[in-house]
């Protein structure tokens, strides 16, 4: 049995949009853009289609994936000809196609089942082909798994769309005080010192989705390093 469709991914990426360039080459790094030029592109998790959009100039040919959005990421795409979009469980899908490039960013650890997830992205490559995943790492994420998660999952769940966006302003606000000074300090085992460096780069609108992405996710599973998924791009 698939993954069933998930209207909280709907909703989010109806309000927000993530058109920060340096966050997805951070995320698909050692990889970049001119890898996938002239490529076969199987993107899985497209959400509301803004990774598609700085992909697409370059490869030759994209199919996007979402069980939920995929409505979404196709219209903020029609400028383009090289994309085509699927309503997919990406965890069960079965094209009849293989790819030179299998992408998801962000989007495996909010599955069902990771594994066979991962399982399932690995059968759509072509031979010599290459697999980039970014996932939520068990590591470093004490404080989300721990306090983060419990809360929303007790009191969030069924929340509406406006008060997790209200809630997740609040929080946004409260981040700057600390993340303008004590995490301006070099002293890098802060936890997420890293993290904090980028929402510096970021704008208000960009820094409230990562608050809200945390709020609004119906499941995360968080991956730990030494899983089933070592020798992989992750």
């Amino acid at each position: 049995m698939g993954q069933t469709k998930q209207d909280a991914w709907h909703k989010q990426w109806e309000l927000f949009k993530d058109d920060e360039t340096f966050l997805f080459a951070d995320w698909i790094y050692p990889n970049t853009l001119t890898d996938f030029k002239d490529k076969e592109v199987l993107e899985c998790g497209c959400g509301g289609g803004q990774h598609t959009a700085m992909i697409a100039p370059f490869a030759k040919h994209i199919t996007a994936v979402d069980l939920n959005t995929a409505d979404l990421a196709r219209e903020r795409n029609r400028q383009y000809n090289n994309i085509s979009f699927l309503n997919e469980d990406i965890g069960s899908m079965g094209l009849s196609s293989a790819f030179d490039i299998v992408l998801s960013i962000g989007v495996v650890h909010h599955t069902d089942d990771p594994d066979k997830t991962v399982e399932n992205l690995k059968k759509h490559l072509k031979p010599g082909g290459k697999l980039i995943l970014w996932v939520y790492s068990k590591e470093g994420n004490a404080l989300m798994r721990m306090f983060i998660e419990p809360f929303r999952r007790m009191f969030l769940k069924s929340a509406r769309s406006g008060v997790l966006t209200a809630i997740s302003r609040v929080l946004t606000i409260l981040l700057y005080a600390p993340v303008y000074s004590i995490y301006l300090l070099p002293l890098k085992k802060l936890p997420y010192y890293e993290y904090f460096q980028n929402f510096r780069k970021l704008s208000f609108q960009r820094n409230l989705l990562n608050v809200y992405d945390k709020l609004n996710a119906p499941q995360t599973v968080f991956i730990e390093k030494t899983g089933s998924m070592d020798g992989l791009t992750i």
